[in-house]
């Protein structure tokens, strides 16, 4: 009778024959999850900022609807109050909008330093695993020549 042949072992030395290293895409795995932490974090900086913002304008808009709101003695009264509101609305506008862009502009400043950062990191780390498997090979190759 034939004996099967045995195809764990044959696949295991198969597979040591051709060693994975691991530790890059690890190192990779991490490097991302680091630059994520730092891009949610600054993300979670500005959506504080931008509701603290918000809040403030809000609180300062109802405290001037209820001058708005008042009894006013002659008709020209109410016109003079309208017009006072809008006016301060329009003010209190445009410094909050500015508020709103410093935050966007530090969000963008931030975002870019970290991924430049981390595209500096990343051509380092290509840079030395080209250099590692360049080495390997010519290894190999020298021991390949040796061999012959």
């Amino acid at each position: 009778m034939a004996k099967t042949q045995d195809f764990t072992a044959l696949m295991k030395d198969m597979m040591g024959s051709f060693p994975v290293d691991t530790s890059a895409m690890e190192d990779a795995f991490k490097n991302t999850a680091a630059l994520n932490e730092k891009l949610a974090s600054v993300a979670l900086e500005a959506a504080e900022k931008s509701a603290e913002i918000s809040n403030v304008w809000t609180k300062d808009a109802i405290a001037k609807l209820g001058a708005i709101s008042k009894a006013q003695a002659e008709p020209a009264d109410y016109a003079k109050v309208a017009t006072d509101y809008a006016s301060a609305s329009a003010e209190v506008a445009a410094e909050n909008m500015a508020a709103f862009a410093e935050v966007a502009k530090k969000v963008q400043m931030e975002t870019v330093e970290l991924l430049m950062a981390a595209g500096k990191d990343i051509s380092e780390e290509a840079t030395a695993a080209v250099k590692k498997a360049t080495d390997e090979v010519t290894t190999a190759a020298k021991k390949a020549t040796a061999a012959k």
